[in-house]
């Protein structure tokens, strides 16, 4: 887009906000429309070692946010394991988050506008027509960075059930350093507690269709209650985010003529684990590029290069991570098992938590360290660590 025409931004997030930056930033005309522009969302907000070494801003600024260097695992037969970061994770509340982006945005020249778009239609010379409280805008090019909410009628539609996940959870006002991740029975997800600087956010997160959300609220509640924490003073909160299924990675296209969908509102999220903001901003990213080089056609196969690819395999993992069984116990209550008993599979847990291993080469890493980790399990075993046979309910 080297004529640098008008690009109007739907959405203020991460993937909206960068993408405005950077487009601005390369002299491109830009406006960002968002009906709250930097809003809190109880869940959310972590950065993880991978994000903060290829962006580095978001860790080098005064903005207040909690420093985490360590994790506990827990599966659901109760084995634990507790992760120690040599590169720290982040977590930021969501408004601090979103008003870094939006000032970076604004800063590079993008303009900002709180508004409602309500509906979008094509308009003339191949351009776009923005409806929004009162007042229409007009645009040649158009980027959706509206999440999976979006309400009106444009080149994209809501993503379908099968491809969605659900998190409810609870706000709570007290504190702690580390973050959990806990793997539950018969859930396709996980229980976390995640910290802020003057808060926790506590929750679920499952597959939409699997378990609806009245009951993933009824199934937290009874969990918090049997690890003895008081909903006093708490939050309520759900929303949607994108856990896409087998094969439907890339049956929505992301991009049409004049327009390109970036994060949430491009599927951009990690099934397994739920981690959306790196690939928000990677999107973001190639697209401003495909962009700024003239060429924004572009844009699908370089995402599906930069995270495509290891979103379509972690798609096909997801099932069989909270599903499948191995030596009599559910994978991801292996996982933990592992980690904790052997050196080798700790290493690669935690880099697997921090975002530095890939999923296109688990696998290989697995096989290769295989014999030498069931050496050190079996040596754990003869010293006395019987819990390496304890199964959950699924074994």
């Amino acid at each position: 887009m080297s004529d640098c025409r008008h690009i109007a931004v739907i959405g203020g997030g991460p993937a909206g906000a960068f993408a405005a930056a950077e487009l601005a930033a390369g002299g491109c005309a830009v406006t960002l429309l968002d009906e709250k522009l930097a809003w809190e969302k109880p869940c959310g907000g972590g950065l993880t070692p991978k994000t903060l070494a290829r962006y580095p801003f978001l860790g080098q600024n005064g903005r207040p946010k909690k420093i985490v260097r360590k994790a506990v695992l827990r599966a659901a037969n109760g084995s634990t394991v507790q992760l120690a970061f040599a590169d720290p994770f982040l977590i930021y509340s969501r408004y601090e988050l979103n008003s870094l982006m939006l000032e970076r945005a604004a800063h590079a020249g993008c303009e900002l506008v709180c508004d409602h778009v309500t509906g979008i239609e094509r308009g003339t010379a191949a351009g776009w027509r923005l409806r929004g409280r009162g007042r229409e805008y007009t645009a040649d090019f158009l980027v959706i960075a509206a999440g999976v909410r979006a309400s009106f009628a444009g080149p994209i539609g809501p993503q379908q059930s099968g491809d969605l996940g659900c998190a409810v959870g609870y706000y709570l006002p007290r504190t702690q350093d580390h973050l959990e991740v806990h793997f539950l029975r018969r859930l396709h997800g996980y229980f976390w507690i995640f910290p802020r600087t003057d808060h926790v956010s506590i929750g679920l997160c499952g597959k939409y269709l699997a378990e609806p959300a009245a009951r993933m609220r009824q199934r937290l509640e009874r969990y918090m209650e049997e690890r003895g924490i008081s909903r006093a003073g708490a939050e309520f909160y759900a929303h949607l985010l994108p856990a896409l299924a087998p094969g439907s990675s890339w049956s929505r296209s992301c991009a049409g003529e004049g327009w390109a969908a970036v994060g949430d509102a491009a599927g951009l999220v990690d099934p397994i684990t739920g981690e959306g903001i790196y690939y928000a901003l990677r999107s973001a990213e190639e697209l401003a590029a495909c962009c700024l080089e003239g060429c924004p056609q572009q844009y699908p196969a370089r995402l599906r290069v930069a995270c495509g690819h290891e979103l379509e395999l972690a798609a096909r993992l997801a099932e069989r991570f909270y599903n499948d069984t191995f030596l009599g116990g559910r994978i991801c209550t292996r996982m933990v098992q592992f980690a904790r008993y052997s050196p080798l599979f700790y290493r690669l847990v935690l880099d697997l938590f921090a975002g530095r291993q890939p999923y296109g080469g688990l696998k290989e890493r697995v096989l290769a360290g295989l014999n030498t980790g069931l050496r050190e399990m079996a040596w754990n075993v003869l010293r006395g660590s019987p819990e390496l046979f304890i199964t959950d309910e699924h074994g």
